[in-house]
């Protein structure tokens, strides 16, 4: 049957896919609109499958707080190009608006979600079809706290959530994110660092000062002192605030109010 402009273009304006896709859709379902799209899912799913093993290194970061709850996360696609487009940071910035409305825990639990009645794993497999580059809901985080703030590093390539033990510091909470962001602390306190983490680092320590050619009996010493001075550069209570060094990020908190600290935060960048 003949496809008309008309309904080609209305098609283009349902899924967002390009003309030459959806006449040959609406050709192959012979202008069955439902069938058509469902076609180009399908499409999208067979593109997704052949593209399974490109590298989706690029993509956009965004995080968001609605006050006790923040998420972030990271949409990935191949190309810088596509990462810019104003439509690709739109649908991620909706996925994470319907994340946070249930306050979604996994990645798992978003993708199940539904939006306008489609589950975001297809709406996913529809923006494949749409712009024909592997698209993945690469990563996702959230956070509970008194207090939730997220900050967004400015190109949407990184983005962090900290959380606040106590409520109405959003100006402290805020200068944590952002410090969580530039410092990149791997864990909150040295107590929370994993044991196969200080076990590694230890075992570098160990080497070096061999190296040197320390005596033997000091090795465990210097080791230890140079696994404190990690824990002072790497979790986020000991660091120095970045807007006062003369301060770690636990005495800032202190002296904008007694009780004040970090309870959780979660930091996502691209190619991390």
């Amino acid at each position: 049957m003949a496809i008309s402009a008309a309904d080609v273009n209305k098609l283009r304006q349902m899924t967002g896919v390009g003309m030459m896709d959806c006449k040959a859709a609406l050709t192959e379902c012979d202008g069955d609109f439902e069938k058509a799209i469902d076609y180009l899912r399908q499409r999208g799913q067979k593109m997704a499958n052949k593209r399974a093993d490109r590298e989706a290194n690029e993509g956009v970061v965004l995080a968001k707080s609605t006050g006790d709850f923040g998420a972030v996360l990271l949409l990935s696609c191949e190309t810088d190009f596509v990462a810019k487009n104003q439509d690709f940071i739109n649908v991620a910035g909706s996925i994470l608006d319907k994340a946070l409305s249930v306050k979604a825990k996994t990645k798992e639990d978003v993708l199940a979600l539904e939006i306008n009645g489609l589950k975001i794993e297809t709406l996913i497999l529809e923006q494949v079809a749409k712009i024909g580059e592997k698209i993945e809901l690469a990563a996702y985080e959230c956070v509970e706290a008194a207090s939730v703030c997220a900050y967004i590093h400015q190109g949407n390539r990184l983005a962090t959530l900290a959380g606040l033990s106590q409520a109405g510091f959003e100006e402290a909470g805020k200068d944590i994110a952002m410090q969580i962001a530039a410092m990149a602390p791997i864990s909150l306190d040295k107590n929370s660092v994993p044991a196969d983490v200080i076990e590694r680092e230890m075992e570098v320590y160990r080497g070096q000062i061999r190296e040197e050619g320390k005596p033997e009996n000091m090795v465990e010493q210097i080791a230890a002192g140079k696994l404190n001075k990690f824990f002072k550069e790497s979790t986020l209570l000991s660091q120095e605030f970045i807007k006062d060094s003369k301060k770690n990020v636990a005495d800032y908190l202190t002296s904008v109010n007694a009780g004040l600290t970090v309870t959780s935060f979660k930091r996502v960048a691209l190619g991390a």
